[in-house]
């Protein structure tokens, strides 16, 4: 099969790799019909490391994705052949500490797709995945809402972490995918004012068209809160994995709000005002992708109350991955999530 590969610091390649074959107990082959490109993706991309994630070459990317089922190994009785999936791509152990308590998002075993060291992504044709990873959506989906699906369910654990709740006020610093399904999220919980921080002014004016009560300049996040929720904000998600982000999220809570850290910094680092944290008695929630969020995330884009379809901005083959990537990482063409077609 064909697959899109890191090959190198920015370099991707279309290679051969072996058919997944067998399909065994409680496994499920795919074959894949879109991707998605996350920041995460573009992390790898750039400097082939998160942390101490460190990309060995070659290494396929790639954790969202739309697919349809093959083939089904024994003792799997959902989901059947000839479906079509939103996949969650976080494979826990069920074994561990962590997934005896519920957190399978933290397993201490965790696979993950297109994650270094644990398994290999999605760029490529075929697939194979436990069967409780796999969501039958209905038909009536387009290819690019089932893989939005998973970056919603990341908005979804993102909102209930922070503990929004209807009547609240958000504040969300970036507007890429995350943060505009973080948005989609706090307007169908039944957030009071939801005001989003973007320097792109393409993003910032999807948030304004898609539900944001204020989008624009991270400058002047200080002075819409002021006016807007007088207060501060009950929450603020953080969703551009930038110290200024942090800081000026911090700056606009109210006391007793939660700072919820979703975006991935490049630097290893962070820093926190420790005095503003500590008077103001603020709770910061760090979010980890998301857990046993994926069927809400169906669920709410079937019922109508959440908007997906105007992320899908750009779309490229698998031989044009080079060039998706390149896009996503320059944040070019008012790009907000580029697809791949496979």
């Amino acid at each position: 099969m064909k697959a899109a590969a890191l090959v190198g610091p920015g370099r991707i390649a279309i290679i051969e790799r072996p058919d997944p074959w067998p399909v065994c107990d409680g496994k499920v082959l795919l074959a894949v019909r879109m991707v998605g490109i996350c920041g995460s993706d573009v992390h790898y991309f750039e400097t082939g490391r998160i942390g101490d994630a460190q990309v060995c070459y070659p290494f396929v990317l790639g954790h969202e994705f739309a697919a349809e089922v093959l083939a089904v190994g024994p003792g799997v009785d959902q989901p059947k052949v000839g479906d079509i999936v939103a996949v969650d791509p976080a494979m826990p152990c069920h074994a561990c500490d962590q997934c005896n308590s519920g957190r399978f998002n933290t397993c201490r075993n965790l696979r993950f797709l297109g994650c270094p060291g644990q398994a290999e992504g999605c760029l490529c044709e075929l697939i194979l995945m436990p069967s409780e990873c796999c969501y039958r959506v209905p038909r009536s989906f387009s290819l690019e809402q089932i893989v939005l699906t998973e970056p919603l369910a990341i908005a979804v654990h993102a909102t209930r972490l922070a503990g929004l709740e209807p009547g609240m006020d958000i504040a969300i610093p970036g507007a890429g995918p995350i943060g505009l399904c973080c948005l989609q999220v706090a307007r169908a919980i039944g957030a009071r004012c939801c005001l989003v921080a973007e320097p792109i002014e393409q993003r910032a004016l999807a948030a304004r068209n898609h539900g944001a009560d204020w989008a624009g300049s991270p400058a002047e996040l200080g002075n819409a809160v002021a006016s807007l929720a007088p207060g501060g904000v009950h929450v603020v998600l953080e969703a551009a994995g930038q110290q200024e982000a942090i800081d000026r999220g911090l700056q606009v809570l109210r006391p007793g709000g939660v700072l919820g850290i979703i975006g991935i910094p490049r630097t290893d680092r962070i820093w926190i005002d420790a005095h503003k944290a500590r008077r103001q008695e603020v709770r910061i929630v760090n979010v980890r992708r998301q857990n046993l969020c994926t069927q809400q995330a169906i669920d709410m884009i079937q019922q109508g109350t959440v908007e997906v379809d105007f992320m899908a901005t750009h779309r490229f083959s698998l031989e044009q991955s080079q060039d998706a990537f390149e896009l996503v990482a320059g944040y070019r063409h008012g790009v907000i999530k580029a697809m791949v077609c496979i």
